[in-house]
């Protein structure tokens, strides 16, 4: 069966950078677009980036633009988070999700599969 399993969380101090990982199986990984959504205590879920089936493009969410890098390596089936100058205000469980039809944008039903998730902590 499908499963996406993330890595790479913790803690770390403001300022600081932690680069998260989704490792996929079950399914042909270059097919889906994949996509990293978080969701904060007493929060909804929300979006914050995904990436097309190559790799070529890439769309944020405007509250990390220009801090988080999204990529992925299709040999390995892994999708990558590169988080740069955490804020408090990103502590989260970040989930990755994959759609198979590959034009998912930044709505959660437009996804087929979720991780479990990985907790990152982001101390001031």
């Amino acid at each position: 069966q499908v499963q996406l399993v993330e890595s790479g969380g913790g803690l770390v101090q403001a300022g600081g950078s932690l680069r998260l990982s989704c490792a996929a199986s079950g399914l042909t990984f270059s097919r889906y677009r994949m996509g990293w959504f978080r969701q904060a205590p007493g929060k909804e879920r929300e979006f914050v980036a995904t990436i097309n089936r190559n790799g070529a493009v890439t769309y944020y969410a405007d509250s990390v633009k220009g801090r988080f890098t999204i990529s992925r390596d299709n040999a390995k089936n892994t999708v990558y988070l590169q988080m740069n100058d955490l804020k408090p205000e990103d502590t989260a469980v970040y989930y990755c999700a994959a759609d198979l039809w590959g034009a998912a944008g930044p709505e959660e039903y437009e996804y087929d599969y979720w991780g479990q998730g990985t907790q990152v902590t982001v101390s001031s």
